[in-house]
């Protein structure tokens, strides 16, 4: 499975650093939008780099973005994180209204950096670009 992020965002360099501690199975690799490979699974999925405010999940032909992609990587992670499968039972427009929300408003809650995030030491095949 791999997940597309923005590389500018810290809150999404901090979910990926969630996701690579917390991956004890090692099923996600990683691809930022602003890198080639990114920005392919992006253009494959219909998606324009700009104004975007979600992240992908890519699993084969599959492709998750907003609420949806955040409940299945959190079903991925396994136990407790796969509880958060509870949230189907919240109708999509509400969780994706809620995603877009927090999506708008990232780089001003969370900030933004100049450079992409670098893949911590061990952790470099996973990221693809």
């Amino acid at each position: 499975m791999i997940v597309v992020f923005d590389g500018h965002c810290l809150l999404c360099n901090g979910s990926v650093r969630f996701l690579l501690e917390h991956d004890r199975k090692r099923v996600f690799q990683f691809a930022s939008i602003q890198g080639e490979h990114g920005r392919a699974l992006l253009a494959k999925a219909g998606l324009s780099l700009d104004g975007l405010q979600t992240m992908l999940l890519v699993d084969g032909e599959r492709v998750w973005q907003q609420s949806g992609a955040v409940i299945r990587i959190a079903h991925a992670l396994g136990w407790p994180w796969r509880a958060a499968w509870l949230l189907w039972l919240v109708p999509a427009p509400l969780r994706d209204a809620a995603y877009r929300f927090v999506g708008r408003r990232r780089y001003r809650w969370f900030g933004r950096s100049d450079t992409c995030m670098l893949a911590p030491p061990g952790e470099r095949a996973r990221f693809l670009d």
